[in-house]
């Protein structure tokens, strides 16, 4: 097992060294107190062809081997199959936006993927940069989901071109899935992540001081326990790499953060229990990452008033993680005196507010707000988001329409 983690490390560090932006007035680990004006960043191309070809092989050898060894752990009972066949179908329906989003994802020379972060396999982060950076622009770190299974950081692609077109520099953090690691090593391996981000964005143009945390589907539980976990040891006075005083805001979308609740709905949805507590470490473990019960706890008081805003986004069709996951989260925050809000979207599914609704183009209301939110206090942003042109829509609404009939999540 160790030397085929060290293999697929080797072969990730072989594929991702990148250039960064440098910058003349900014130094390396340097937090700037206040905005400064910086020259704009030089950029270049990521290289040849043939590393991009290198950097996809390497890619697709990952997750071949994983997919391999997932399969040991699932069996191919029907349901799964059927599951599979229904993601290949709806993938291939939603291909024309994929293939749009993959190419500028390989091609622009304002994505640099695989960024290292840590010594871990997975280890990595892709940054998407807006096309000028002529002061410090706010920054997203971005937990993309994918049933602690299947989780990869260029599911993050589309979201990260979006936001990086209003001047938001968005950085993807991969993670270890099951069965390379388990929910320990995937909250380790955000927690580093986000560490990073914190520590070096700033060489890349970003802003220290407005850092925005934000989590999706499994995404979201994992970022969610990183935070807390960050905050409880901030409380007991124990060292750490970063605070959660740098991170201004957490969004979490379509997530689940009380695990005992969700066991038997995710047996039901496929994901068997067996599965799902392998993931966790054991039934033992479920309460210890469970953000909804962690607040709870009397030792966590101090731990609780260290968390930022918390605002969690839903739609009231999730079959995926249901709607009142968020809610009573929500609810449990308040209860004890953390700040947070709930936004609901009727009749939304668990795929359309991350995939559906941003391949349609144009208005969409959580894109919006967390735009609006990220701007809020600056008024020549939110100018240039009033002049913005509508978001170009990516897939027919035919093939939007269907691939949410049949879409497995």
């Amino acid at each position: 097992m160790e030397n085929e983690e060290d293999n697929e490390h080797l072969l990730l560090g072989r594929a991702s060294t990148v250039p960064s932006i440098t910058y003349n007035n900014y130094q390396r680990r340097r937090k700037p107190l206040s905005k400064t004006k910086s020259t704009p960043p030089r950029v270049y191309r990521q290289g040849s062809f043939s590393r991009e070809i290198g950097h996809a092989a390497a890619e697709t050898y990952l997750i071949t081997w994983l997919s391999f060894k997932l399969l040991s752990y699932l069996g191919l009972g029907y349901r799964w199959i059927t599951r599979f066949l229904g993601l290949a179908l709806y993938a291939m329906l939603l291909m024309p936006g994929f293939l749009q989003v993959s190419y500028y994802y390989f091609f622009s020379p304002l994505v640099r993927r695989s960024v290292v972060y840590g010594d871990q396999p997975r280890n990595r982060l892709d940054l998407y940069l807006p096309a000028k950076i002529d002061s410090p622009k706010p920054v997203v770190a971005f937990v993309t989901g994918g049933a602690w299974i299947i989780g990869y950081k260029a599911w993050g692609s589309l979201l990260g071109k979006q936001l990086s077109e209003h001047d938001i520099i968005v950085a993807c953090i991969d993670y270890r899935n099951f069965p390379q690691g388990t929910i320990g090593d995937m909250v380790e391996d955000v927690s580093q992540g986000i560490s990073f981000v914190c520590s070096s964005i700033a060489d890349y143009g970003g802003d220290t001081n407005r850092i925005y945390l934000m989590g999706q589907s499994a995404g979201a539980h994992i970022s969610s326990c990183a935070l807390m976990k960050q905050a409880i040891k901030e409380s007991r006075g124990e060292t750490v790499s970063w605070s959660t005083s740098q991170i201004k805001a957490y969004f979490g979308l379509s997530g689940g953060y009380n695990l005992p609740n969700l066991v038997d709905h995710f047996n039901n949805r496929g994901l068997h229990r067996s599965i799902f507590l392998s993931i966790m470490e054991g039934e033992e473990s479920l309460q210890n990452f469970s953000p909804e019960i962690m607040v709870q706890d009397k030792s966590s008081k101090t731990a609780v008033n260290l968390l930022p805003h918390i605002i969690l986004f839903h739609g009231t069709s999730d079959s995926s993680i249901p709607s009142d996951s968020s809610k009573t989260f929500v609810d449990t925050l308040h209860g004890v005196g953390a700040q947070a809000e709930l936004i609901l979207y009727e009749g939304k599914t668990h795929t359309d507010l991350f995939l559906q609704d941003p391949l349609r183009g144009g208005k969409d209301d959580l894109f919006d707000y967390i735009v609006a939110y990220i701007h809020a206090n600056d008024k020549e942003a939110l100018a240039k988001d009033a002049m913005a042109l509508p978001r170009r829509r990516l897939v027919p609404e035919i093939l939007l329409k269907l691939a949410r009939r049949i879409s497995p999540f």
